[in-house]
Parts: C-alpha cells; structure tokens; sequence
C-alpha cells in the first residue's frame, strides 16, 4: 500500500509541475502578441469611372431587381461605392456597374473588383484573357456570372436569372 501511495503521490506531482512550469515560462517577459506579417499587398482599384467593355448577356436577367434583356451592353464601372460597405472588404472594391446600350443605361448591378494578384484565392475557373470578358451561367443555373479583365483587375459581376 505504501508502495502504491508513493508511485500516484510521485506521479501527481510530476504532472502537476509540469503545466505550472510551462506556464511561468511562457509569460516570461512577454509583453505584446507578435506582429503578423500581412496577407496581401492592399489592393488598388480605380477611381471614378470606366468604360470596361462589351459583354452579350445570352438571356434576359435581373440587375439591381430590374429585368435587363438578353443583347449586348456596354458596361461603365460607376464613382459610386456599394453601400453597405461589406466587412474585410477593401473600401472601393465594391462599386457599381451600368449596363448601356444605345447610349441609355438599361441597368445597374454590384460588382466586386478583384486584383489581379488575388483572382486565384476568390476564383478557381480560368479567368477571361486580357481585356476581355466571359459570361458563365453558374451552378444551379440560377445566376449568371459576368467576368471582365481589364488594367489588371478582374470585375465579376452576378445577375440572378
């Protein structure tokens, strides 16, 4: 019994001090959490507006909760920021697009303008070439997908059908 009493009075001990240790060890002189190096450069978007090119929407859509025809557009990225500013999102990267046809805006939609350096980590397709632009229905065929590559910046812009 005295055997047995000492070997779980030993082990106790043994496990008891070694958390106490690490602990004092740990907070020695340590006074502020350390730096974290940044994930990405900030991005740079563009200010005011821009022609960004043509696209041919296959189908009617809806931009902005309105019907947008099927046909081809012109599309001219907007000054004015999408509000409410979306959490982690870089101010300005979100913006709005008008669709122009015939020298009238027909409709307007959100876009999101990605940087060049981060399309891999948003978008897993392959991207359209150098200025110019896909038009993608998305899985579920509920939403269609305009995808634009212009001055190093890819703008993806999401229509419901």
């Amino acid at each position: 019994m005295t055997k047995q009493f000492l070997f779980i009075t030993t082990l106790a001990a043994a496990l008891g001090a070694g958390p106490a240790q690490a602990q004092q060890g740990a907070g020695a002189g340590h006074t502020a959490p350390k730096a974290q190096p940044s994930t990405a450069a900030d991005a740079t978007v563009p200010a005011g507006e821009m022609a960004l090119g043509s696209v041919s929407l296959p189908r009617a859509l809806k931009a902005d909760g309105k019907p947008l025809p099927a046909g081809t557009y012109q599309v001219r990225l907007t000054g004015q920021q999408a509000s409410p500013d979306a959490i982690g999102q870089t101010q300005s990267a979100e913006r709005w697009v008008e669709f122009v046809r015939g020298g009238k805006v027909v409709g307007r939609e959100v876009v999101t303008i990605v940087p060049q350096s981060e399309i891999a980590l948003v978008q897993k397709d392959t991207p359209p070439g150098k200025n110019s632009s896909k038009v993608q229905t998305l899985k579920g065929g509920d939403y269609v997908r305009v995808w634009i590559n212009r001055g190093g910046n890819y703008y993806l812009i999401h229509l419901p059908v």
